[in-house]
């Protein structure tokens, strides 16, 4: 709490020494340490009496640059000195009366009265009131002061331009420097509005990238809002940072009324935070404006008792940030595309704006960038005639105010380091820096290393050294190898903020010394990351195909084909114009032959081969109208439409809706006449069992396209069409699987429902921000795996502290009717309704919105639920048979151990041939996603679902020869074998057969159900022998983001086709899975090597051994994803784990090998307290976390 005198006269501030003076006094409270010290040390008592362990100096304003607007600049070390001084008196004071007590002093640095990210001009976007050098130099004469009167730490507070913060942590590292020690630093931001962004239009993740390289100790949130509003930010921040995480609110929003000017009293005020502590969102609370010495001791009272929020490791990634995160974690899909267009040296359109001073033309060059797909942008101001320097500053500080611009990170691109300093300092975010190398030294390339690092930078480090630029493989690898030396050990720059450039050079120049050159980049790549643990990689693109300048046709391919392979060796990003890279897959395939020669050097005359027929590659491709007239194309236009609409037909459906927009006079009509009509039709075959999934599907798709062709009219009426009603949907935090509920989705739309999809992934926060947005009628949450179960209990109880009421709807695979009656309602005020089918959201939703029914339908839910909570409680629990005895019953098996693998350690499979594995696919779970019920391929004599079964199939195998022939997915997999043993309920893994070095653990749960006629107690550990010898297995497979990719890209235009690939992939996974499983048996492990089984055999399990995954019911416990993942480095299959342990991209499989031929299927449950205290001790688990993660199997209620 900061001492507060509004009422305070210039006269009593100023006191005796002042009272002359001759500017304004009024307001400077932090002047009172000069004049009024024993009131400040008697406030800073107040706190540390009421429980406070850290107190702020009063020095909020204690730079030059807020002290100017009292002409007070020349007491800032005095200032902030007697500040340090009176705090600490107080804190010996207090230490004295309490022996064994302890107390600290924060050196508060505020956020000044000014911005640089902002401009107070509203007619000059690139003007501000000071520099980053004046805003960094105020705060290093702050900075000094505190330090050298002896605050113990520094705190950076109510932060709401990031960039004010850079400068300001940018004198603080150079004072740390100055004098050869640090202290540790905190770091607090604010959000200003409901945006839940700051002033200058960060999101919280993305401040939290931007600042991390300051290494504080704590990142937190403090002023502006009170403890309920600030949740979700400090939330987001508890599952992002690796350090501590602070929050310190107001006492509510302002209230002038109120005695402090804010409504919440102490305990108001400590239940909110309480909530903090009990959730283990935070380390480090307190109070801001209103509160009081009383709010202080309430909050300590109320949150003492709760254990600190334990710091957690984060995946390693690269960081980045604009006004919106970019994460890279090194998959395949991570890949990034960074725009080249904004470069005067690359574009002669950029140029020429800027060369015109017409900034304004050339940021809609970088906004065109941003929306063709670049995630990053490169900016470059290298011209022989332009001062680089300032038109850096100028666009950059435009840029800054362009939301759609400034959401991406920028690279600040020049070959003058001055130019690059100049560009670093007008970014908020988390910049790049393009480039740095050895060239000039060891020296420089260090000290500009220190200063990408201090303004918070990644730098790309070229393969350039003394000798010049390395052309060859070994010489990119040694000055690569050696620059991460000198980087990581002289220059403190963490691993994950390099990227290498190995240099892509011209290849096709017809002289024989650079036939290597694209060959030699792709290989470096590989082995840069091997050697370089941590580092990203990039490269220039264009540089490759300017031998073939001219002919586009040629170097679009060259550009395709050269990202296609350097992808697959380890590259992270590419500076790119997306303008003029090809479709890998449809590349002439001659082309593309001749193309790959030459880049991948197979020939000695690929360059002779490919100048030749260039030439013959100039033309276009043409489109073909595949549009045929039949019977129903004679009807009427209203019957037409509604012919198209239940058959799944759009080739007319455009004419057709113009037709009936002429013909009715309004675009609304159209909508609300024939095309409704239709989908009533639809809506009523379906309900009825007449129309199936698919085919609605298909309906919609139809619907999409007429009303897109409607909307321009109906825009220019400035109407829009009614609807049924509203439906928020997503798929929570931690789940990517969002097959069940775009299916939702499109049965809802194609009732008339206005649908908001969210998509995967979808924090809390933001359900709850687009909810009170949007004001839906509906609520829908989905997902598959079983941590998303207490995600939606999150969401839940965040619905409900905005006082959101809104009926909510739950599905996906782990839901169920019981679950939502007893888990997941009791933590939520409005209809909270399990859907357990598509085909029934909108009876749900229909009978919800009907005035007659809702209140009887509510009632009726709520007893229902209430009913089942009883029958719940009263349910005499399972018997628990107690750790000790069970494992006195294990599963006994009897057959000797397989043999010694032939091949042992990770294979990895960079390609699966996608032919082998459609050949093993199951396909009864592909027509379970469509909600046709029935086992392959017995369902196609179904009298009811045959017919649509039979569509269905032949329509999936069309699409998966497709697929395959378009090579539009990449199958990767990765086995691991190795020797392993028992220890109690765990498998230590090996890395050699004697069993010397311990490489990984593996912990398993054992069932402590009571069963009826089951002596045993199993656990997937029996199936491992005790003694050396035995082995087991792991694998990892991904059908690949290219399917995923592929897949999206027909969410707007064809939903039927989209979720047809998702469905695809999924079963492509797991057949990759059953393919890779065959191999270890009858190849890597050998054990089987004769094994000639049928695919319905296949299907049926017929083989020895198992393959259980987590979440299968004899390994419920996800978070055992993340030692698989380790041991088999499975994160370069471009597949990755999220927070939750859902793996990403969702048409992923991964589990375990056990080759004992006595391996069975069976259920852990009934898990007892002792187990669940035995397992976190294992994992090094509180027993909270381990109940958490098992939540689904624990024997006892929580």
């Amino acid at each position: 709490m900061r001492p507060s005198c509004a009422n305070a006269s210039s006269t009593s501030t100023g006191g005796d020494r002042f009272a002359s003076h001759p500017g304004q006094l009024k307001g400077n409270n932090d002047l009172l340490v000069i004049t009024k010290p024993a009131v400040i040390r008697d406030i800073h008592r107040a706190y540390l009496d009421a429980g406070a362990d850290i107190l702020e100096t009063n020095t909020f304003n204690g730079t030059s640059i807020a002290l100017e607007d009292y002409a007070m600049t020349d007491l800032v070390r005095e200032l902030n000195t007697e500040a340090v001084k009176v705090a600490r008196e107080a804190v010996d004071a207090f230490k004295a009366a309490n022996p064994g007590k302890d107390a600290f002093v924060a050196g508060a640095i505020g956020p000044t009265n000014k911005t640089l990210s902002m401009s107070r001009d509203v007619n000059d976007s690139a003007k501000r009131d000071v520099t980053f050098v004046q805003v960094r130099d105020s705060y290093r004469q702050q900075v000094d002061a505190l330090i050298d009167a002896g605050a113990d730490l520094l705190l950076c507070e109510t932060v709401f331009d990031t960039l004010v913060l850079k400068a300001a942590l940018f004198a603080i590292d150079e004072a740390f420097e100055a004098r050869g020690f640090r202290i540790p630093l905190m770091i607090s931001g604010t959000i200003t509005d409901a945006s839940g962004r700051t002033l200058t239009g960060q999101t919280t993740e993305s401040f939290w990238n931007s600042v991390r390289h300051a290494q504080p100790i704590s990142i937190g949130m403090n002023c502006a809002l009170g403890g309920e509003q600030m949740r979700p930010h400090i939330a987001e921040l508890a599952k992002k940072a690796d350090i501590y995480v602070s929050c310190y609110p107001n006492a509510g929003l302002p209230n002038p009324l109120s005695p402090t000017g804010f409504p919440e009293g102490p305990e108001d005020t400590a239940v909110i935070l309480e909530t903090f502590a009990r959730d283990g969102l935070v380390n480090v609370l307190g109070g801001c404006c209103g509160t009081t010495p009383a709010h202080i001791a309430a909050i300590r009272r109320r949150t003492e008792k709760y254990p600190a929020r334990p710091l957690g490791a984060i995946p390693p990634a690269l960081q980045l940030a604009g006004l919106e995160p970019l994460n890279l974690f090194g998959g395949a899909g991570d890949f990034v595309n960074v725009g080249e267009r904004t470069n005067v040296a690359g574009s002669k359109i950029f140029k020429g704006h800027i060369e015109k001073g017409d900034y304004r033309s050339a940021l809609r060059v970088a906004k065109q960038q941003i929306e063709a797909g670049a995630t990053i942008i490169d900016i470059n101001f290298d011209a022989g005639l332009l001062d680089g320097a300032a038109a850096m500053t100028k666009f950059l500080n435009m840029a800054a105010t362009e939301p759609d611009i400034a959401r991406v990170p920028f690279m600040i691109d020049s070959s003058n380091f001055d130019i690059i300093e100049a560009g670093l300092r007008c970014v908020q975010g988390k910049a790049i820096v393009n480039s740095i190398s050895l060239k000039e030294g060891e020296a420089e390339f260090v000290r500009r290393a220190r200063l990408c690092r201090r303004y918070g930078a990644a730098m790309i480090v070229m393969a350039f050294d003394e000798k010049g630029q390395a052309a060859t493989l070994a010489d990119k690898i040694r000055i690569c190898v050696r620059a991460y030396g000198i980087l990581t050990q002289e220059a403190g720059v963490d691993p994950q903020d390099i990227i290498f450039d190995a240099n892509i050079l011209t290849v096709g120049t017809g002289m024989a010394e650079h036939d290597r050159y694209a060959l030699d980049f792709i290989e470096a790549v590989t082995e840069i990351k091997r050697l370089c643990p941590g580092v990203r990689t990039s490269g220039g693109l264009s540089n490759v195909s300017f031998a073939f300048a001219g002919n586009n046709k040629v170097r679009e391919a060259i550009h395709s084909v050269f990202l296609y392979h350097a992808i697959k060796a380890g590259l992270d990003m590419a500076i790119v114009n997306a303008g003029m890279l090809e479709v890998y897959t449809e590349i002439d395939p001659e082309l593309r032959d001749l193309v790959e020669d030459l880049v991948l050097c197979r020939r000695a005359d690929a360059t002779d081969r490919l100048l030749e027929a260039a030439p013959r590659f100039a033309g276009t491709r043409t489109e073909v109208d595949a549009s045929k007239k039949n019977a129903w194309r004679e009807l009427g236009v209203d019957a037409r439409l509604a012919h198209a609409l239940v058959k799944g037909l759009d080739d007319h459906v455009v004419a057709d809706t113009e037709e009936a927009r002429v013909k009715l006079g309004r675009p609304l009509l159209v909508i609300e006449g024939p095309l409704m009509e239709g989908m009533r039709v639809v809506g009523k075959l379906f309900g009825e069992g007449k129309m199936f999934l698919p085919q609605v599907v298909k309906s919609a798709k139809v619907m999409k396209t007429a009303v897109a062709h409607l909307e321009p009219f109906m825009a220019a009426e400035k109407v829009g069409g009614s609807t049924q009603g509203s439906f928020l949907i997503a798929t929570v935090r931690g789940d990517v699987h969002d097959i069940g509920k775009n299916i939702v989705g499109v049965v809802l739309a194609c009732n008339n429902y206005a649908v908001t999809d969210l998509g995967v992934m979808t924090p809390s926060e933001r359900i709850v921000s687009e909810a009170l947005r949007l004001k839906p009628d509906f609520i829908g949450l989905s997902g598959l795996i079983t941590p998303s179960l207490d995600e939606m209990i999150n969401v839940a109880q965040e619905l409900k502290r905005a006082g959101i009421s809104t009926p909510l709807l739950i599905g996906g695979a782990t839901t169920s009717k019981e679950h939502t009656a007893i888990k997941l309602a009791q933590h939520y005020d409005g209809p909270m309704v399990h859907v357990g089918d598509a085909s029934l959201v909108t009876t749900v939703c229909s009978d919800l919105l009907n005035p007659a029914l809702r209140g009887g339908v509510v009632g009726d839910l709520k007893v229902e639920q209430a009913e089942m909570r009883e029958a719940y409680e009263k349910q005499q629990p399972a018997v628990v048979i107690p750790l000790a005895e069970a494992r006195k019953r294990p599963l006994v098996t009897t057959a000797p151990v397989q043999p010694v693998p032939r091949k042992t350690g990770v294979t990895l499979f960079e390609r699966i041939d996608p032919a082998a594995v459609a050949e093993i696919i199951d396909w009864t779970p592909f027509f379970v996603t469509w909600s046709l019920k029935g086992s392959f391929p017995q369902i196609f004599k179904s009298a009811k679902y045959g017919s649509e079964a039979r569509k269905l199939f032949d329509d999936a195998r069309r699409e998966l020869d497709d697929l395959i022939r378009g090579n539009r997915m990449h199958l990767r997999g990765v086995v691991g074998l190795w020797p392993a043993r028992r220890v109690d309920d765990d498998v230590e893994v090996y890395a050699d057969e004697a069993q010397s070095k311990q490489i990984g653990r593996f912990h398993f749960l054992r069932d402590q159900r009571q069963r009826p006629k089951v002596t045993t107690c199993r656990s997937l550990a029996d199936l491992v022998s005790a003694e050396k010898g035995d082995h087991i297995g792991a694998f990892a497979v991904t059908a690949g983001q290219e399917i995923e990719d592929y897949a999206a890209s027909f969410k707007a235009r064809d939903p039927f086709r989209q979720i047809l690939i998702q469905a695809l992939a999924d079963r492509l996974a797991e057949g990759c899975a059953e393919w890779l499983h065959l191999e270890v048996r009858k190849e890597l492990w050998g054990y089987a090597p004769d094994e000639a089984l049928t695919v319905e055999e296949l299907v049926d399990e017929k083989y020895a051994g198992r393959r259980p995954a987590a979440g299968y019911p004899a390994c419920p416990e996800h978070t055992e994803k993340a030692e698989l993942w380790r041991l088999l480095n499975a994160d370069r299959l471009g597949c990755t784990l999220t927070e939750s342990f859902a793996m990403n991209p969702a048409a992923s499989v991964s589990g375990l090998y056990f080759g004992n031929p006595q391996s069975i299927y069976f259920d852990v449950d009934n898990v007892g307290r002792d187990q669940v205290e035995d397992y976190a001790q294992r994992k090094g688990w509180t027993i909270e976390q381990a109940e958490k993660w098992l939540r689904p199997v624990l024997g006892y209620k929580t």
